[in-house]
């Protein structure tokens, strides 16, 4: 629990970092082209195509008429949009999980070890090309999960529950892997995958609460359309910058777990002499 907190404390100290800021910021400007490019292509289409499909439904047409009669037949425009925003909001979140997993997680930790860890070896137990699979692999199993248990969604408790712990999983996969790439061995990762198994899957399940959190702003954009250019950056900000902290997160937790793993390991100190200094140093304030 010490290290779990610990780290946690440290990872919202380092959000502040001016490196983690600009690294925050690099996902968002490729996902908002991506998203503008996209939704320029396709968002007119694929309202029109659900809003037809939402008229030819007997039951949601039957629906819509009691909306009408209640006055509230304005709602009918406003439903089409809503649920194109929550089919491509899941893609959304996975899209910056991949680019946090790429692009920001890597340099991340490598900004923790700079500053607390600059003696820790680095034994390169996962590649590039080995994260990427491992990502893209625990991907498609979320993916599989997320779609098995959309009917379980329907049923109140459950919608509140089931997403964070499928993102929190994902999460718990792909950021312990990169976050051990470059400094443990194969056999180090696995053994405290086994050993810190419950803490790290309880990072990515906060992790996974703290991502569904901006799903608020792209209902709000949804429903006031005026702020839905600035709503939704915004949105996707906030998940990145989520994602940059549960990288900061599994960063000290790893790397921490990883020094006391070897420190049994390091030599004794001779009879009477000085005592060995520690593997996780201080702060080291660099920039």
């Amino acid at each position: 629990m010490g290290l779990l907190l610990d780290s946690f404390w440290r990872a919202v100290a380092y959000c502040l970092h001016p490196r983690v800021v600009a690294l925050s910021v690099l996902p968002l400007i490729l996902m908002v082209a991506a998203a503008l490019g996209l939704g320029w292509l396709f968002w007119a289409p694929a309202v029109d195509g659900v809003f037809r499909w939402l008229e030819s439904s007997a039951m949601l047409s039957q629906v819509g008429e009691w909306l009408q009669g209640m006055g509230l037949g304005n709602l009918r425009t406003v439903i089409a949009p809503l649920l194109v925003i929550a089919i491509a909001t899941p893609v959304i979140v996975l899209v910056a999980l991949l680019a946090v997993a790429v692009l920001m997680t890597p340099a991340i930790v490598k900004l923790v070890a700079e500053r607390r860890f600059p003696q820790l070896e680095r034994r390169r137990g996962g590649s590039m090309l080995a994260s990427i699979g491992w990502s893209l692999g625990s991907t498609l199993l979320a993916l599989v999960a997320l779609v098995l248990s959309l009917p379980l969604w329907l049923i109140p408790p459950l919608v509140l529950v089931l997403p964070p712990l499928i993102w929190g999983w994902l999460t718990y996969r792909v950021m312990t892997f990169d976050a051990l790439a470059e400094h443990a061995s194969a056999d180090e990762r696995r053994a405290i995958l086994r050993r810190h198994r419950l803490p790290l899957l309880a990072i990515g399940i906060v992790s996974g609460y703290l991502g569904a959190a901006p799903s608020v702003l792209w209902a709000s954009g949804a429903l006031f359309a005026a702020a839905f250019v600035l709503l939704v950056p915004l949105a996707i900000w906030i998940y990145t910058l989520v994602f940059a902290f549960s990288s900061l997160w599994f960063g000290h937790y790893c790397l921490a777990a990883l020094a006391q793993l070897r420190a049994p390991q390091e030599p004794a100190a001779p009879s009477g002499g000085a005592v060995a200094a520690p593997v996780a140093l201080p702060d080291v304030h660099q920039t």
